[in-house]
């Protein structure tokens, strides 16, 4: 499971993670996967029960990732801010946050996903993903080479935390309510 884990983390940060950390994270998570008991006495710092909705080990993965990997907001504004941050100054993005502060949220996600897509053409741009369980904010997304999405959501499946392409996610969703 340690090398699944390191492969996610490793697709799912684009480059933003150093080998090294991303190898300290997976070691970590496959341990809490294996062992949560084991894991939980070897580190009593850790905050986390039987209440959280997720297992453990994918606590553990969605704690570790910095701000410019995993992206929490209640907002698609919110959300969007947080990805161009992520960009840095040097990355121009047509789109602007304050675009979407009146859409409606598959409006608004169509619009991220676009200018998503635009960029690194040699990947085939990136998507916007869904990814586990948002504990503390309405959203909760991961930036996915489009050439690594195959990937990333088998090995999502295989390790057993959810992930799924967000505006496709989302328009799934609406058509079925």
């Amino acid at each position: 499971m340690q090398a699944q884990l390191e492969e996610l983390i490793s697709k799912i940060s684009s480059g933003c993670m150093l080998p090294e950390e991303v190898a300290r994270i997976a070691a970590e998570a496959a341990q809490a996967y294996a062992d949560p008991q084991g894991f939980l006495a070897a580190n009593p710092d850790i905050n986390y029960d039987d209440s959280f909705p997720i297992p453990l080990g994918e606590w553990v993965v969605v704690g570790s990732l910095p701000d410019t990997v995993l992206f929490q907001a209640d907002s698609y504004e919110q959300l969007f801010q947080q990805i161009t941050d992520s960009f840095g100054p040097q990355v121009n993005f047509v789109l602007k946050p304050k675009q979407l502060a009146k859409t409606e949220p598959l409006k608004a996600l169509n619009r991220i996903q676009v200018q998503l897509s635009s960029l690194s053409p040699e990947t085939g741009g990136y998507t916007l993903v869904d990814f586990s369980e948002p504990l503390d904010d309405e959203l909760q997304a991961v930036l996915v080479y489009s050439s690594d999405l195959a990937r990333v959501m088998a090995l999502a499946v295989e390790i057993g935390i959810y992930a799924a392409p967000a505006y496709e996610s989302l328009k799934a969703a609406q058509s079925e309510g």
